[in-house]
């Protein structure tokens, strides 16, 4: 069976949906707790509608302390089966204003690339460690060699 595409009224309705429910779950993050764990997921100028929402489920599952979205706009949360209200989110402008929450709460930065020449399977993690994962296509917005 063939599916119908869907008119631009349709779209429009489905858009502010999404927008509506977005609205009211960063309402309800402000009550969210960290997880059990004391790592952080860094989203670094993630694609909103693509992966940001599931992100966020596998954040609640793993008991992350919390999620930092740098750069990025409202996203339907639906994906995220409810986590997006459940795991705290701090949104920044840039990855600079992360960067330096996250040495001033003594964490471990670890910028994880899927374009790297070698694994660290065997390397020790801090307690303390953020994350940070950049966009799915070009990467970081940074230069890894700035942020030691």
């Amino acid at each position: 069976m063939l599916r119908q595409r869907k008119s631009k009224r349709e779209k429009r309705e489905a858009r502010d949906q999404a927008l509506l429910r977005y609205t009211k779950q960063r309402q309800r993050n402000l009550l969210a707790k960290p997880g059990v764990n004391d790592f952080i997921l860094v989203l670094d100028h993630m694609k909103a509608g693509f992966n940001v929402a599931k992100i966020f489920r596998s954040a609640e599952a793993f008991g992350a302390a919390e999620v930092h979205l740098i750069d990025i706009g409202p996203f339907d949360p639906s994906p995220g089966k409810g986590a997006f209200k459940k795991v705290p989110a701090k949104f920044y402008d840039n990855f600079e204003q992360s960067y330096q929450d996250l040495v001033k709460r003594d964490y471990r930065i670890v910028a994880l690339s899927g374009d790297c020449e070698h694994l660290s399977t065997e390397t020790a993690l801090d307690r303390r460690t953020a994350f940070v994962l950049g966009h799915e296509e070009w990467g970081h917005s940074f230069e890894l060699s700035d942020y030691p």
